[in-house]
């Protein structure tokens, strides 16, 4: 049973400021008087154990954050190696869905296999992207090269939820995204369930307020109850932009303040 229990760290390589108003779905409860500051920091995730590493997610670029006005730290692998891992020597690599802060610089990663969602690849290269609304989070560029990595092999398509690796299973949410996917890691305090954009922020799921980029309101709430169903307790669920993630959990040590939080 040890084997299959891992580290799970918290990498932050990015920030944007923005305010409330743009985290929910009809603005803040009580209007533009509870409105203020709402900043999202942007993560990749490090698994560690049973002899693998396994990254979640990939990050963005810095001439993407130029070009979305987000302000770029670091790049992941720069973080990731902060902590040891070689990005190049990576074998597994989930994507959680296709939107540009999540899948940028798949190709710092070239021995890796991407595990993907069928619903997402169909989603992100089908006839929704005709339309703003939906797009908008996708770079395309990105999505074509998600294809070329099906012609080279080097996808692993997933079709609702399965294991991955002993202590590591992948869970189709949706919601966010037509094919967005949660991971659920076994480590020495339970269940950890990496909820990426399932929920954005704590008060998302909690309050169940959902954001606003959304292929389906139904599906993201219903992804609220799974996530719940999914973890240990409502506080072994990690939300994918919350700067409070970085404050309710240690650095795993004290140059990595600021930098990098053990969630495990």
């Amino acid at each position: 049973m040890s084997e299959s229990r891992y580290e799970v760290y918290a990498i932050k390589y990015a920030h944007h400021a923005r305010s409330a108003r743009e985290n929910f779905i009809g603005g803040p409860i009580g209007g533009d008087a509870h409105d203020g500051p709402m900043p999202l920091d942007y993560f990749v995730w490090l698994l560690r154990g049973a002899g693998r590493e396994i990254v979640v997610d990939t990050g963005f670029s810095a001439a993407m954050a130029v070009k979305r006005g987000r302000d770029h730290i670091r790049c992941p692998t720069e973080g990731l190696k902060l902590l040891g891992t070689d990005a190049k020597a990576v074998k597994d690599v989930v994507i959680t869905h296709l939107h540009y802060d999540h899948v940028g610089n798949f190709e710092l990663f070239p021995s890796a296999t991407l595990h993907l969602q069928d619903l997402e690849m169909r989603y992100a290269t089908g006839r929704y992207m005709c339309d703003e609304c939906f797009r908008g989070a996708y770079e395309v560029e990105d999505v074509v090269g998600m294809v070329r990595r099906v012609y080279e092999g080097r996808v692993r398509f997933h079709q609702g939820d399965g294991e991955l690796a002993p202590g590591v299973s992948l869970h189709l949410i949706g919601g966010h995204t037509m094919g967005l996917q949660a991971v659920r890691v076994m480590t020495r305090r339970g269940a950890v369930v990496l909820a990426s954009d399932a929920s954005h922020f704590y008060a998302n799921m909690e309050e169940t307020r959902p954001f606003p980029i959304v292929w389906s309101v139904a599906d993201m709430v219903d992804g609220y109850r799974r996530l719940r169903g999914l973890a240990e307790s409502p506080a072994h669920i990690i939300p994918g932009h919350d700067p409070l993630v970085m404050q309710r959990y240690p650095a795993p040590a004290g140059e990595l303040q600021g930098i990098a939080v053990r969630l495990d």
